[in-house]
């Protein structure tokens, strides 16, 4: 099940990107990323109480609080970041740079969590770079 949430994640992102470019025309990137965080925020929140999953907040461990804030401030640093990119450039050489996360992410995921180095998983991560230069020359 989880490859078909990851699919209609790769979906929705696509679909964030195109119209977002759309969006963004004549709007303050940082305003644009605002207004977009809202709605994720009234979704999300539209997703706890119709799963009935508010009753959890009283059992995060002070651990997870402070992962699931870091992780918030970076999510924020990268969408305004994102939008400023998206604003000023062209929407498919920001994507493409912007994937460029699944080789931090796996560098990243080695060095720290140490997860397994297989010669699959490199070879993946060199050519996702490789795309990359590609996609934006």
């Amino acid at each position: 099940m989880w490859l078909v949430f990851a699919l209609l994640s790769a979906v929705f992102a696509a679909l964030t990107s195109i119209l977002a470019k759309v969006g963004i025309d004549e709007v303050n990137s940082n305003l644009a990323t605002a207004i977009r965080t809202l709605v994720v925020v009234a979704m999300s929140w539209g997703m706890v109480f119709l799963t009935n999953a508010q009753g959890g907040i009283t059992h995060i461990s002070t651990k997870s609080w402070v992962f699931l804030i870091l992780s918030g401030l970076a999510t924020g640093a990268s969408w305004l970041c994102y939008y400023k990119a998206l604003k000023d450039g062209e929407v498919s050489k920001v994507v493409s740079i912007d994937k460029l996360s699944v080789v931090f992410t796996f560098i990243i995921a080695f060095v720290f969590l140490h997860e397994k180095l297989t010669i699959k998983s490199f070879i993946g991560c060199l050519l996702v770079a490789a795309g990359t230069f590609v996609m934006i020359l």
